[in-house]
C-alpha cells in the first residue's frame, strides 16, 4: 500500500520546517551568549582573586537573563566579593 507523503514537499511543510530551524538557531545562539557571559563573568572573579562560592558560581551559571548576566558583568570589574556583583540585580525570581 503507497502512502501519499506529498504533504512533506509541500511549500507549507518545507516553509514550516525552515521557520523551526531558524527558531532553533536564535535558541541556541542565545543559550551560547548565556553560558559565555556567565562564564567570562567567573573568570574575571577569579582572575581579579574573588572567591566565588558554590552557592554564588551556581546562581551565575543558572542565571538565563543576558541584561541580568550584564550588569553583574559590570560590577565583577570592580567589585571585591561576590556580593557586591549579585546585590540588588532586581533579577526576577530571586530575593536580592
Amino acid at each position: 500500500m503507497a502512502v501519499d507523503l506529498s504533504f512533506f514537499q509541500s511549500e507549507t511543510a518545507q516553509k514550516l520546517r525552515a521557520e523551526g530551524r531558524e527558531e532553533g538557531r536564535e535558541e541556541g545562539r542565545e543559550e551560547g551568549l548565556v553560558e559565555s557571559r556567565a562564564t567570562d563573568i567567573l573568570i574575571l572573579l577569579a582572575h581579579r582573586g574573588v572567591e566565588v562560592t558554590e552557592a554564588d558560581r551556581e546562581r551565575i551559571v543558572g542565571c538565563d537573563d543576558l541584561d541580568v548576566l550584564g550588569r553583574w558583568f559590570t560590577k565583577a570589574i570592580t567589585a571585591t566579593s561576590t556580593a557586591e556583583v549579585l546585590a540588588s540585580t532586581g533579577e526576577s525570581g530571586t530575593a536580592d
